[in-house]
């Protein structure tokens, strides 16, 4: 790559992120709730409490960890609730624009979700984006855990063929988690209000905070190096 803007590799999360699909997690997570007769929680209250791994935001709700029994019923009703209500989700406002135009310019950018690899692929082709990243990955292996082993798996695939290499990548999600694993492989992280956290709860992370993709992009161009 040559000097400049063109350095600088976005890294996207999916969900919460260039996905809009906050409501349907929220739902998702409700209904994995009821399993173990808990009452539901609004979205305020989940940004507030929300943390990884999955099993510790559980907690926080539970008072306790819930048992492996537990874990897997809420687990399985959480992605099947899920998987119903996500094709009624669209791309987060202006992210396809965003996408579109970071490739367009020569840069590039790839797709690192914890969704699960095998659903992610065809549904972001569904969407019609996939064109826009040189690598899209999922989760490979269990729920629940954090982003950070998969963040750096991830930079070992980009570095073969497209030579990328995470200083030069700026992690785009909505996540403390995303934050976490950006900074374990020694990539920046911009995180954005729009999905799984408030944004007191993000300022936390130490990472830049915003509430759109635009001003998440603008913001990550003044890092090339």
């Amino acid at each position: 790559m040559t000097s400049g803007t063109t350095r600088t590799h976005l890294v996207w999360d999916w969900n919460g992120t260039l996905l809009d699909d906050t409501h349907a997690v929220i739902g998702a997570t409700n209904a994995a709730f009821a399993e173990v007769e808990l009452e539901p929680i609004t979205l305020e209250q989940y940004r507030e409490m929300y943390t990884i791994p999955i099993p510790r935001f559980y907690e926080r709700i539970l008072g306790r960890l819930p048992t492996e029994a537990e874990w897997e019923r809420m687990d399985g009703v959480f992605h099947r609730y899920y998987a119903e209500r996500r094709t009624g989700c669209g791309l987060t406002t202006g992210a396809d624009e965003l996408l579109r135009g970071w490739q367009r310019a020569g840069r590039s950018q790839s797709l690192l979700s914890m969704y699960g690899h095998e659903q992610l692929v065809p549904v972001v082709r569904g969407y019609g984006i996939e064109p826009r990243f040189v690598r899209v990955e999922g989760r490979r292996g269990p729920s629940g855990g954090s982003k950070a082993l998969h963040m750096e798996r991830h930079f070992e695939a980009l570095a073969g063929p497209d030579g990328i290499a995470p200083e030069n990548a700026v992690v785009i999600g909505d996540a403390l988690d995303d934050a976490v694993a950006a900074a374990h492989v020694g990539a920046r992280a911009v995180l954005y209000t729009g999905g799984s956290h408030s944004r007191s709860s993000l300022e936390g992370a130490g990472v830049p905070v915003v509430d759109s993709l635009a001003e998440a992009v603008a913001l990550a161009e003044t890092f090339a190096g």
